[in-house]
Protein backbone atom coordinates (compact mmCIF):
# COMPACT_ATOMS: atom_id res chain seq x y z
CA UNK A 1 0.00 0.00 0.00
CA UNK A 2 1.39 3.41 -0.97
CA UNK A 3 0.15 6.27 1.23
CA UNK A 4 0.60 9.94 0.36
CA UNK A 5 -0.10 12.66 2.90
CA UNK A 6 -0.97 16.19 1.74
CA UNK A 7 -1.21 18.47 4.80
CA UNK A 8 -3.08 21.74 4.17
CA UNK A 9 -1.12 24.98 4.05
CA UNK A 10 -2.63 26.02 7.40
CA UNK A 11 -1.60 22.83 9.20
CA UNK A 12 0.22 23.25 12.50
CA UNK A 13 3.91 22.45 12.25
CA UNK A 14 5.30 19.65 14.40
CA UNK A 15 5.71 15.89 14.67
CA UNK A 16 2.71 13.70 13.78
CA UNK A 17 2.08 9.98 14.32
CA UNK A 18 0.34 8.10 11.51
CA UNK A 19 -1.87 5.18 12.62
CA UNK A 20 -3.84 2.78 10.42
CA UNK A 21 -7.06 1.24 11.71
CA UNK A 22 -7.98 -2.11 10.15
CA UNK A 23 -11.34 -3.87 10.51
CA UNK A 24 -11.53 -7.48 9.41
CA UNK A 25 -13.98 -10.26 10.30
CA UNK A 26 -15.57 -8.13 13.00
CA UNK A 27 -12.22 -7.35 14.63
CA UNK A 28 -10.63 -3.87 14.69
CA UNK A 29 -7.03 -3.20 15.46
CA UNK A 30 -4.56 -0.37 14.90
CA UNK A 31 -1.08 -0.35 13.50
CA UNK A 32 1.38 2.51 13.80
CA UNK A 33 2.87 3.24 10.39
CA UNK A 34 5.42 5.70 11.75
CA UNK A 35 5.73 9.41 12.31
CA UNK A 36 6.33 12.41 10.08
CA UNK A 37 7.03 16.11 10.43
CA UNK A 38 5.06 19.04 9.01
CA UNK A 39 7.01 22.25 8.45
CA UNK A 40 6.37 25.61 6.83
CA UNK A 41 6.88 25.35 3.07
CA UNK A 42 8.37 28.33 1.19
CA UNK A 43 7.86 26.39 -2.10
CA UNK A 44 4.07 26.32 -1.62
CA UNK A 45 2.26 29.41 -2.95
CA UNK A 46 -0.51 29.07 -0.32
CA UNK A 47 1.93 29.02 2.59
CA UNK A 48 2.43 32.30 4.51
CA UNK A 49 6.22 31.87 4.15
CA UNK A 50 6.08 31.39 0.36
CA UNK A 51 9.11 32.84 -1.44
CA UNK A 52 8.92 32.83 -5.23
CA UNK A 53 12.65 33.17 -5.96
CA UNK A 54 14.47 29.84 -6.16
CA UNK A 55 17.94 31.35 -5.58
CA UNK A 56 16.68 33.06 -2.43
CA UNK A 57 15.06 29.83 -1.20
CA UNK A 58 18.36 28.03 -1.64
CA UNK A 59 20.19 30.76 0.28
CA UNK A 60 17.72 31.51 3.07
CA UNK A 61 16.34 27.99 3.70
CA UNK A 62 18.74 25.36 2.35
CA UNK A 63 22.17 26.93 2.86
CA UNK A 64 23.86 25.68 6.02
CA UNK A 65 26.82 28.06 5.68
CA UNK A 66 26.65 31.72 6.59
CA UNK A 67 28.85 34.73 7.25
CA UNK A 68 28.73 37.07 10.24
CA UNK A 69 29.84 40.65 9.69
CA UNK A 70 31.51 42.49 12.56
CA UNK A 71 34.01 45.30 13.16
CA UNK A 72 33.17 48.97 12.60
CA UNK A 73 31.52 50.78 9.70
CA UNK A 74 34.88 51.87 8.24
CA UNK A 75 36.50 48.46 8.69
CA UNK A 76 34.09 45.55 8.27
CA UNK A 77 35.38 42.10 9.18
CA UNK A 78 33.70 38.76 8.54
CA UNK A 79 33.80 35.23 9.83
CA UNK A 80 32.04 32.07 8.66
CA UNK A 81 29.24 30.42 10.63
CA UNK A 82 27.70 26.95 10.39
CA UNK A 83 23.93 27.10 10.74
CA UNK A 84 23.61 23.30 10.51
CA UNK A 85 19.80 23.20 10.28
CA UNK A 86 19.89 19.74 8.67
CA UNK A 87 22.16 18.05 11.20
CA UNK A 88 20.79 14.97 12.98
CA UNK A 89 18.55 15.82 15.92
CA UNK A 90 18.34 19.57 15.24
CA UNK A 91 14.69 19.43 14.11
CA UNK A 92 13.67 17.68 17.34
CA UNK A 93 15.57 20.33 19.31
CA UNK A 94 13.75 23.10 17.43
CA UNK A 95 10.37 21.55 18.24
CA UNK A 96 11.46 21.24 21.88
CA UNK A 97 12.12 25.00 21.82
CA UNK A 98 8.51 25.54 20.73
CA UNK A 99 7.31 23.26 23.53
CA UNK A 100 9.32 25.11 26.16
CA UNK A 101 8.21 28.53 24.93
CA UNK A 102 4.57 27.66 24.26
CA UNK A 103 3.25 29.54 27.31
CA UNK A 104 4.91 32.82 26.26
CA UNK A 105 1.78 34.14 24.52
CA UNK A 106 -0.87 31.56 25.12
CA UNK A 107 -0.78 30.40 28.73
CA UNK A 108 -0.98 26.75 27.68
CA UNK A 109 -0.25 24.70 24.61
CA UNK A 110 -3.18 22.29 24.73
CA UNK A 111 -4.52 23.10 21.29
CA UNK A 112 -1.28 23.94 19.46
CA UNK A 113 -3.41 26.25 17.28
CA UNK A 114 -0.75 28.98 17.08
CA UNK A 115 1.78 26.67 15.43
CA UNK A 116 0.40 27.30 11.95
CA UNK A 117 1.16 31.01 12.22
CA UNK A 118 4.80 32.00 11.48
CA UNK A 119 4.26 35.30 13.33
CA UNK A 120 3.52 33.58 16.64
CA UNK A 121 6.14 30.88 16.01
CA UNK A 122 8.78 33.55 15.41
CA UNK A 123 7.76 35.40 18.59
CA UNK A 124 8.14 32.22 20.65
CA UNK A 125 11.54 31.40 19.13
CA UNK A 126 12.68 35.01 19.56
CA UNK A 127 11.70 34.93 23.24
CA UNK A 128 13.35 31.55 23.83
CA UNK A 129 16.77 32.52 22.44
CA UNK A 130 17.79 34.67 25.41
CA UNK A 131 14.74 36.23 27.12
CA UNK A 132 13.12 33.23 28.84
CA UNK A 133 13.59 33.43 32.59
CA UNK A 134 14.88 29.89 33.17
CA UNK A 135 15.11 27.93 29.90
CA UNK A 136 16.50 30.37 27.35
CA UNK A 137 18.98 28.86 24.91
CA UNK A 138 21.87 31.24 25.57
CA UNK A 139 22.98 33.84 28.07
CA UNK A 140 24.93 37.02 27.51
CA UNK A 141 27.68 37.60 30.13
CA UNK A 142 27.11 40.39 32.63
CA UNK A 143 29.80 43.06 32.74
CA UNK A 144 31.84 41.13 30.12
CA UNK A 145 32.60 38.45 32.73
CA UNK A 146 32.54 35.01 31.10
CA UNK A 147 34.96 33.07 33.30
CA UNK A 148 32.21 30.59 34.20
CA UNK A 149 31.42 29.70 30.60
CA UNK A 150 32.62 29.65 27.00
CA UNK A 151 34.04 32.80 25.45
CA UNK A 152 31.23 34.37 23.40
CA UNK A 153 33.38 34.78 20.26
CA UNK A 154 34.74 31.22 20.26
CA UNK A 155 31.64 29.58 18.74
CA UNK A 156 31.79 28.57 15.07
CA UNK A 157 28.21 27.39 14.60
CA UNK A 158 24.74 26.87 16.02
CA UNK A 159 24.74 23.06 16.33
CA UNK A 160 26.99 22.72 19.44
CA UNK A 161 24.98 25.49 21.16
CA UNK A 162 21.62 23.83 20.49
CA UNK A 163 22.95 20.38 21.43
CA UNK A 164 24.44 21.68 24.69
CA UNK A 165 21.13 23.35 25.59
CA UNK A 166 19.12 20.22 24.81
CA UNK A 167 21.47 17.77 26.54
CA UNK A 168 21.81 20.08 29.54
CA UNK A 169 18.11 19.81 30.44
CA UNK A 170 17.30 23.03 28.59
CA UNK A 171 19.46 25.23 30.77
CA UNK A 172 21.01 28.32 29.15
CA UNK A 173 24.36 27.91 27.41
CA UNK A 174 27.02 30.28 28.75
CA UNK A 175 27.92 32.54 26.88
CA UNK A 176 26.94 34.26 23.65
CA UNK A 177 26.75 37.67 22.05
CA UNK A 178 24.36 39.29 19.55
CA UNK A 179 25.94 37.51 16.57
CA UNK A 180 25.60 34.00 18.01
CA UNK A 181 22.07 34.71 19.27
CA UNK A 182 20.91 35.93 15.86
CA UNK A 183 22.63 32.99 14.13
CA UNK A 184 21.05 30.39 16.42
CA UNK A 185 17.66 31.94 15.76
CA UNK A 186 18.36 31.84 12.03
CA UNK A 187 19.15 28.12 12.33
CA UNK A 188 15.89 27.39 14.16
CA UNK A 189 13.79 29.39 11.71
CA UNK A 190 15.39 27.78 8.63
CA UNK A 191 14.95 24.36 10.18
CA UNK A 192 11.22 25.05 10.63
CA UNK A 193 10.98 26.13 6.97
CA UNK A 194 10.91 29.92 7.44
CA UNK A 195 13.39 31.78 5.16
CA UNK A 196 15.76 33.75 7.40
CA UNK A 197 19.05 35.66 7.37
CA UNK A 198 21.35 37.47 9.80
CA UNK A 199 21.69 41.27 9.47
CA UNK A 200 24.42 43.50 10.93
CA UNK A 201 23.75 47.15 11.78
CA UNK A 202 26.81 49.37 12.32
CA UNK A 203 26.58 52.26 14.81
CA UNK A 204 23.73 50.83 16.86
CA UNK A 205 22.33 53.07 19.65
CA UNK A 206 21.17 51.77 23.01
CA UNK A 207 19.54 54.65 24.87
CA UNK A 208 17.41 54.49 27.99
CA UNK A 209 16.07 58.05 28.24
CA UNK A 210 15.91 59.48 24.71
CA UNK A 211 14.70 56.92 22.13
CA UNK A 212 15.95 59.03 19.21
CA UNK A 213 19.29 60.16 20.65
CA UNK A 214 22.33 58.46 22.12
CA UNK A 215 24.82 60.30 24.33
CA UNK A 216 28.54 59.64 24.75
CA UNK A 217 30.48 61.46 27.46
CA UNK A 218 34.23 62.18 27.42
CA UNK A 219 36.57 63.79 29.92
CA UNK A 220 39.11 66.48 29.07
CA UNK A 221 41.74 63.86 28.12
CA UNK A 222 39.40 62.30 25.54
CA UNK A 223 38.60 59.25 27.67
CA UNK A 224 35.16 57.77 26.96
CA UNK A 225 33.25 57.62 30.25
CA UNK A 226 30.73 54.92 31.06
CA UNK A 227 27.25 56.44 30.94
CA UNK A 228 23.68 55.15 30.70
CA UNK A 229 23.71 55.18 26.89
CA UNK A 230 25.82 52.91 24.74
CA UNK A 231 26.77 53.19 21.07
CA UNK A 232 27.30 49.63 19.91
CA UNK A 233 29.92 49.38 17.17
CA UNK A 234 27.74 46.73 15.53
CA UNK A 235 24.67 44.72 16.38
CA UNK A 236 23.23 41.60 14.75
CA UNK A 237 19.62 40.53 14.47
CA UNK A 238 17.53 38.15 12.33
CA UNK A 239 15.20 38.82 9.43
CA UNK A 240 12.52 36.25 8.53
CA UNK A 241 10.29 36.12 5.47
CA UNK A 242 6.53 35.75 5.96
CA UNK A 243 3.18 37.23 5.01
CA UNK A 244 1.75 39.07 7.99
CA UNK A 245 -1.92 38.11 8.03
CA UNK A 246 -2.28 40.22 11.20
CA UNK A 247 -1.34 43.23 9.02
CA UNK A 248 -3.49 42.07 6.10
CA UNK A 249 -0.44 41.29 3.97
CA UNK A 250 -1.15 38.96 1.07
CA UNK A 251 2.51 38.50 0.09
CA UNK A 252 5.61 37.71 2.08
CA UNK A 253 8.14 40.33 3.14
CA UNK A 254 11.06 40.64 5.54
CA UNK A 255 10.28 40.94 9.24
CA UNK A 256 12.87 42.08 11.77
CA UNK A 257 13.43 39.93 14.89
CA UNK A 258 16.02 40.88 17.50
CA UNK A 259 16.61 38.07 20.05
CA UNK A 260 19.16 40.06 22.08
CA UNK A 261 17.53 41.38 25.27
CA UNK A 262 17.93 45.17 25.29
CA UNK A 263 16.63 47.94 27.52
CA UNK A 264 13.30 49.13 26.11
CA UNK A 265 11.88 51.16 28.99
CA UNK A 266 9.93 48.14 30.27
CA UNK A 267 13.00 46.13 31.20
CA UNK A 268 15.25 44.01 29.04
CA UNK A 269 13.40 42.20 26.29
CA UNK A 270 13.70 40.99 22.72
CA UNK A 271 11.99 42.81 19.85
CA UNK A 272 9.81 41.89 16.91
CA UNK A 273 8.56 40.75 14.55
CA UNK A 274 8.56 44.19 12.96
CA UNK A 275 7.80 44.70 9.27
CA UNK A 276 10.98 46.18 7.78
CA UNK A 277 9.00 48.40 5.42
CA UNK A 278 7.08 49.94 8.33
CA UNK A 279 10.42 50.96 9.86
CA UNK A 280 11.41 52.74 6.65
CA UNK A 281 8.04 54.50 6.40
CA UNK A 282 7.92 55.48 10.08
CA UNK A 283 4.56 53.68 10.48
CA UNK A 284 5.18 52.66 14.06
CA UNK A 285 1.59 51.97 15.13
CA UNK A 286 1.30 48.97 12.85
CA UNK A 287 3.63 46.56 14.51
CA UNK A 288 5.32 44.99 17.50
CA UNK A 289 8.15 47.16 18.90
CA UNK A 290 8.13 49.39 15.82
CA UNK A 291 9.35 52.47 17.68
CA UNK A 292 12.27 50.55 19.18
CA UNK A 293 13.41 49.26 15.80
CA UNK A 294 12.98 52.69 14.19
CA UNK A 295 15.13 54.37 16.83
CA UNK A 296 17.88 51.77 16.34
CA UNK A 297 18.48 52.90 12.78
CA UNK A 298 17.56 56.60 13.06
CA UNK A 299 18.94 57.95 16.35
CA UNK A 300 21.14 61.03 16.51
CA UNK A 301 24.57 60.91 18.10
CA UNK A 302 25.33 63.55 20.76
CA UNK A 303 28.83 63.93 22.24
CA UNK A 304 29.57 65.73 25.51
CA UNK A 305 32.70 66.91 27.29
CA UNK A 306 32.39 66.54 31.06
CA UNK A 307 34.48 69.25 32.74
CA UNK A 308 33.32 68.44 36.26
CA UNK A 309 30.59 66.49 37.97
CA UNK A 310 27.82 68.87 36.87
CA UNK A 311 29.05 70.82 33.83
CA UNK A 312 28.84 69.26 30.36
CA UNK A 313 29.60 70.93 27.02
CA UNK A 314 28.71 69.82 23.50
CA UNK A 315 31.78 69.72 21.32
CA UNK A 316 32.27 70.35 17.63
CA UNK A 317 32.48 67.07 15.71
CA UNK A 318 31.26 65.42 12.52
CA UNK A 319 29.15 62.64 14.00
CA UNK A 320 28.34 59.49 12.04
CA UNK A 321 24.53 59.02 12.20
CA UNK A 322 23.32 55.75 13.70
CA UNK A 323 22.18 52.94 11.45
CA UNK A 324 23.76 54.21 8.24
CA UNK A 325 25.10 50.81 7.16
CA UNK A 326 23.09 47.57 7.35
CA UNK A 327 24.41 44.51 5.57
CA UNK A 328 23.77 40.79 5.13
CA UNK A 329 25.28 37.94 3.13
CA UNK A 330 24.47 38.13 -0.58
CA UNK A 331 22.47 35.39 -2.28
CA UNK A 332 24.83 32.76 -3.70
CA UNK A 333 27.93 34.83 -2.91
CA UNK A 334 30.52 35.31 -0.19
CA UNK A 335 30.19 39.11 -0.49
CA UNK A 336 27.86 41.24 1.60
CA UNK A 337 24.74 43.02 0.37
CA UNK A 338 23.95 46.54 1.56
CA UNK A 339 20.28 46.58 2.63
CA UNK A 340 20.29 50.01 4.31
CA UNK A 341 17.77 51.22 1.75
CA UNK A 342 15.22 48.67 2.99
CA UNK A 343 15.27 50.25 6.47
CA UNK A 344 15.51 53.95 5.64
CA UNK A 345 15.38 56.34 2.72
CA UNK A 346 18.49 58.23 1.67
CA UNK A 347 19.56 60.57 4.44
CA UNK A 348 18.22 64.08 3.86
CA UNK A 349 15.75 63.07 1.14
CA UNK A 350 12.13 64.23 1.26
CA UNK A 351 10.84 60.72 1.98
CA UNK A 352 13.43 60.27 4.74
CA UNK A 353 12.26 63.47 6.43
CA UNK A 354 8.59 62.58 6.07
CA UNK A 355 9.15 59.16 7.67
CA UNK A 356 11.16 60.74 10.48
CA UNK A 357 8.48 63.36 11.22
CA UNK A 358 5.82 60.62 11.22
CA UNK A 359 7.81 58.47 13.65
CA UNK A 360 8.82 61.41 15.86
CA UNK A 361 5.18 62.31 16.50
CA UNK A 362 4.38 58.74 17.49
CA UNK A 363 7.43 58.28 19.72
CA UNK A 364 6.99 61.67 21.45
CA UNK A 365 3.26 62.15 22.24
CA UNK A 366 3.84 65.81 23.13
CA UNK A 367 4.64 66.48 19.46
CA UNK A 368 1.68 64.64 17.92
CA UNK A 369 0.32 67.92 16.50
CA UNK A 370 3.64 69.73 16.06
CA UNK A 371 4.63 71.17 12.70
CA UNK A 372 7.65 69.92 10.78
CA UNK A 373 9.47 73.21 11.48
CA UNK A 374 8.89 72.77 15.21
CA UNK A 375 10.38 69.27 15.10
CA UNK A 376 13.35 70.53 13.02
CA UNK A 377 14.14 73.18 15.64
CA UNK A 378 13.99 70.58 18.38
CA UNK A 379 16.32 68.23 16.49
CA UNK A 380 18.81 71.04 15.72
CA UNK A 381 19.08 71.82 19.42
CA UNK A 382 20.02 68.20 20.16
CA UNK A 383 22.74 67.71 17.52
CA UNK A 384 26.44 68.49 17.86
CA UNK A 385 27.72 71.47 15.85
CA UNK A 386 29.86 70.47 12.86
CA UNK A 387 33.63 70.83 12.94
CA UNK A 388 33.49 73.10 9.89
CA UNK A 389 31.43 75.61 11.92
CA UNK A 390 34.47 76.12 14.15
CA UNK A 391 36.73 76.89 11.19
CA UNK A 392 38.76 73.69 11.51
CA UNK A 393 38.38 70.34 9.79
CA UNK A 394 39.99 67.24 11.31
CA UNK A 395 40.21 63.61 10.34
CA UNK A 396 42.04 60.53 11.61
CA UNK A 397 43.09 58.37 8.67
CA UNK A 398 44.54 54.88 8.91
CA UNK A 399 48.03 54.49 7.46
CA UNK A 400 47.99 50.69 7.82
CA UNK A 401 45.59 47.82 8.48
CA UNK A 402 47.06 46.48 11.73
CA UNK A 403 47.10 42.82 12.65
CA UNK A 404 47.61 41.49 16.15
CA UNK A 405 51.23 42.23 17.08
CA UNK A 406 51.64 45.18 14.70
CA UNK A 407 51.85 48.86 15.56
CA UNK A 408 48.88 51.10 14.71
CA UNK A 409 49.82 53.87 12.27
CA UNK A 410 47.55 56.90 11.75
CA UNK A 411 47.61 60.23 9.96
CA UNK A 412 45.98 63.11 11.80
CA UNK A 413 44.79 65.60 9.19
CA UNK A 414 44.00 69.20 10.23
CA UNK A 415 42.78 71.98 7.96
CA UNK A 416 42.32 75.64 8.89
CA UNK A 417 39.26 76.96 7.02
CA UNK A 418 39.84 80.58 8.05
CA UNK A 419 42.19 83.35 6.90
CA UNK A 420 43.75 83.68 10.33
CA UNK A 421 46.20 81.71 12.46
CA UNK A 422 44.87 79.15 14.91
CA UNK A 423 46.80 77.78 17.88
CA UNK A 424 45.24 74.91 19.76
CA UNK A 425 46.27 72.45 22.45
CA UNK A 426 45.00 68.90 21.97
CA UNK A 427 44.79 65.91 24.30
CA UNK A 428 45.04 62.53 22.63
CA UNK A 429 44.17 59.14 24.05
CA UNK A 430 43.37 55.56 23.12
CA UNK A 431 41.26 53.02 24.98
CA UNK A 432 39.69 49.63 24.41
CA UNK A 433 35.99 49.58 23.46
CA UNK A 434 33.82 46.46 23.46
CA UNK A 435 31.58 45.77 20.48
CA UNK A 436 28.63 46.81 22.67
CA UNK A 437 30.12 50.23 23.34
CA UNK A 438 31.42 49.68 26.88
CA UNK A 439 34.60 51.70 27.44
CA UNK A 440 37.45 49.69 28.95
CA UNK A 441 41.05 50.60 29.84
CA UNK A 442 42.65 53.83 28.66
CA UNK A 443 46.19 52.74 27.78
CA UNK A 444 47.71 55.71 25.90
CA UNK A 445 47.67 59.47 26.45
CA UNK A 446 49.52 62.39 24.92
CA UNK A 447 49.28 66.17 24.50
CA UNK A 448 50.34 68.30 21.56
CA UNK A 449 50.22 71.97 20.60
CA UNK A 450 49.18 72.65 17.01
CA UNK A 451 49.57 75.94 15.12
CA UNK A 452 47.77 76.31 11.80
CA UNK A 453 48.44 79.19 9.44
CA UNK A 454 45.69 80.70 7.28
CA UNK A 455 44.13 77.96 5.13
CA UNK A 456 46.94 75.61 6.12
CA UNK A 457 46.60 71.83 5.91
CA UNK A 458 48.79 69.82 8.28
CA UNK A 459 49.45 66.08 8.61
CA UNK A 460 50.63 64.70 11.95
CA UNK A 461 51.68 61.02 12.12
CA UNK A 462 50.55 59.04 15.16
CA UNK A 463 51.84 55.64 16.25
CA UNK A 464 50.48 53.33 18.93
CA UNK A 465 52.80 50.38 19.46
CA UNK A 466 51.72 46.82 20.16
CA UNK A 467 53.54 46.98 23.49
CA UNK A 468 51.13 49.77 24.46
CA UNK A 469 47.81 48.20 23.40
CA UNK A 470 48.65 44.46 23.48
CA UNK A 471 48.24 43.86 27.23
CA UNK A 472 44.75 45.39 27.19
CA UNK A 473 43.16 44.10 23.98
CA UNK A 474 42.10 40.58 25.09
CA UNK A 475 38.94 39.42 23.27
CA UNK A 476 37.94 42.96 22.38
CA UNK A 477 39.74 43.78 19.13
CA UNK A 478 38.41 47.37 18.89
CA UNK A 479 40.14 50.50 20.19
CA UNK A 480 39.06 54.13 20.07
CA UNK A 481 41.53 56.95 19.38
CA UNK A 482 40.40 60.47 20.33
CA UNK A 483 41.86 63.94 19.87
CA UNK A 484 40.06 66.69 21.83
CA UNK A 485 41.05 70.33 22.20
CA UNK A 486 41.68 71.88 25.60
CA UNK A 487 38.53 73.73 26.77
CA UNK A 488 40.70 76.66 27.86
CA UNK A 489 41.45 77.38 24.19
CA UNK A 490 37.79 78.25 23.57
CA UNK A 491 35.63 76.02 21.39
CA UNK A 492 35.93 72.31 22.13
CA UNK A 493 36.84 70.31 18.99
CA UNK A 494 36.95 66.54 18.80
CA UNK A 495 37.81 63.90 16.25
CA UNK A 496 37.80 60.15 16.89
CA UNK A 497 38.41 56.89 15.07
CA UNK A 498 37.42 53.32 15.92
CA UNK A 499 40.18 50.89 14.94
CA UNK A 500 39.86 47.14 14.46
CA UNK A 501 42.88 44.95 15.17
CA UNK A 502 42.71 41.93 12.86
CA UNK A 503 43.20 38.46 14.28
CA UNK A 504 45.98 36.38 12.70
CA UNK A 505 44.56 33.93 10.13
CA UNK A 506 44.21 30.18 10.53
CA UNK A 507 44.87 28.49 7.17
CA UNK A 508 42.94 25.31 6.26
CA UNK A 509 44.19 23.20 3.34
CA UNK A 510 42.45 20.01 2.20
CA UNK A 511 44.95 17.29 1.28
CA UNK A 512 42.36 15.06 -0.41
CA UNK A 513 38.97 15.48 -2.03
CA UNK A 514 36.11 14.82 0.47
CA UNK A 515 33.98 11.80 -0.44
CA UNK A 516 31.08 10.28 1.41
CA UNK A 517 32.19 7.80 4.10
CA UNK A 518 35.80 7.93 2.87
CA UNK A 519 38.52 9.21 5.27
CA UNK A 520 39.84 12.66 4.32
CA UNK A 521 42.77 14.69 5.65
CA UNK A 522 43.38 18.40 6.05
CA UNK A 523 46.33 20.52 7.14
CA UNK A 524 45.70 23.31 9.64
CA UNK A 525 48.47 25.89 10.00
CA UNK A 526 48.94 29.01 12.11
CA UNK A 527 51.85 31.35 12.77
CA UNK A 528 52.34 33.19 16.05
CA UNK A 529 52.86 36.81 14.89
CA UNK A 530 53.91 38.10 18.32
CA UNK A 531 57.36 38.65 19.76
CA UNK A 532 56.28 36.65 22.80
CA UNK A 533 54.89 33.21 23.59
CA UNK A 534 51.22 32.43 23.05
CA UNK A 535 50.06 30.20 25.90
CA UNK A 536 47.14 27.77 26.25
CA UNK A 537 46.59 27.57 22.48
CA UNK A 538 43.54 25.47 21.57
CA UNK A 539 42.30 24.83 18.03
CA UNK A 540 38.59 24.05 17.55
CA UNK A 541 37.46 22.43 14.29
CA UNK A 542 33.89 22.17 13.09
CA UNK A 543 32.08 21.36 9.86
CA UNK A 544 28.55 20.36 8.86
CA UNK A 545 28.63 16.85 7.47
CA UNK A 546 32.31 16.47 8.48
CA UNK A 547 32.33 16.34 12.30
CA UNK A 548 29.38 15.16 14.38
CA UNK A 549 30.76 17.27 17.20
CA UNK A 550 33.55 19.89 17.32
CA UNK A 551 37.12 18.56 17.43
CA UNK A 552 39.48 20.22 19.93
CA UNK A 553 43.28 20.15 19.50
CA UNK A 554 45.53 21.33 22.32
CA UNK A 555 48.56 23.09 20.82
CA UNK A 556 50.07 24.13 24.15
CA UNK A 557 52.49 27.07 23.94
CA UNK A 558 53.63 28.60 20.66
CA UNK A 559 56.93 30.47 20.77
CA UNK A 560 57.40 33.87 19.15
CA UNK A 561 57.04 33.65 15.34
CA UNK A 562 56.58 29.87 15.58
CA UNK A 563 54.66 28.14 12.80
CA UNK A 564 52.27 25.42 13.98
CA UNK A 565 50.98 22.73 11.61
CA UNK A 566 48.68 19.86 12.41
CA UNK A 567 47.09 17.15 10.25
CA UNK A 568 43.51 16.11 11.02
CA UNK A 569 41.54 13.19 9.63
CA UNK A 570 37.77 13.05 9.32
CA UNK A 571 35.13 11.06 7.43
CA UNK A 572 32.27 12.93 5.72
CA UNK A 573 29.05 11.28 6.90
CA UNK A 574 26.48 12.95 4.63
CA UNK A 575 26.26 14.54 1.21
CA UNK A 576 26.17 18.28 0.72
CA UNK A 577 28.35 21.36 0.49
CA UNK A 578 30.97 21.07 3.23
CA UNK A 579 33.14 23.72 4.85
CA UNK A 580 35.79 23.14 7.50
CA UNK A 581 36.05 25.91 10.10
CA UNK A 582 39.02 26.37 12.41
CA UNK A 583 39.09 28.72 15.39
CA UNK A 584 42.16 29.39 17.55
CA UNK A 585 41.95 30.48 21.16
CA UNK A 586 44.78 31.39 23.55
CA UNK A 587 45.51 33.50 26.62
CA UNK A 588 45.64 36.59 24.40
CA UNK A 589 42.26 36.16 22.64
Amino acid sequence: ISISVFPPSNACIGRYILNMQITSCGHTYQRCLGDFYVLFNPWCADDPVYMDNQAQREEYVLNEHGILYEGVHKHITSRPWHFGQFEDGILDICLKILDMGASYHHGSDRDHCWRNDPVHVSMVVNHMISSHTTNSIMKIPENNDYLKGTKPFSWNGSVPILQQWYNGRCRPVRYGYCGSLASVMCTVMRCLGIPSRVVTNFCFPSSVENPLGVNEIFDCTGKNLCGKDKLWRYHCWTESWMARRDLNQCCGDWQCLDPTPLETGRGNSCSGPTWVRSIREGELDLDYDGHHMFSRVNSNYVGWLAQNNTNKTKFFCDAWPCGQHLITKSVGSEQFEDITGAYKYELGSVKNKEAYYRAYRRINPGYCNASNCHIDRELSSLKNPFLSDSGVNMRLKMANCPMYGEDVQLQWLLENLRNENKTLKFHLCAQIITYSGCPMDQFWKDSVNVTLGPREVKKIPLCISYSQYGPYLCDHNIMKVVAVSDPECGEVLMVSRDIVINRPPVIVKLLSQPRLKVPCTAEISFCNPLQEDMKNCVMTLEGCGLFKEPMTIDLGTLAANQQARTIVEFTPYRLGSHRLLANLGCHKF
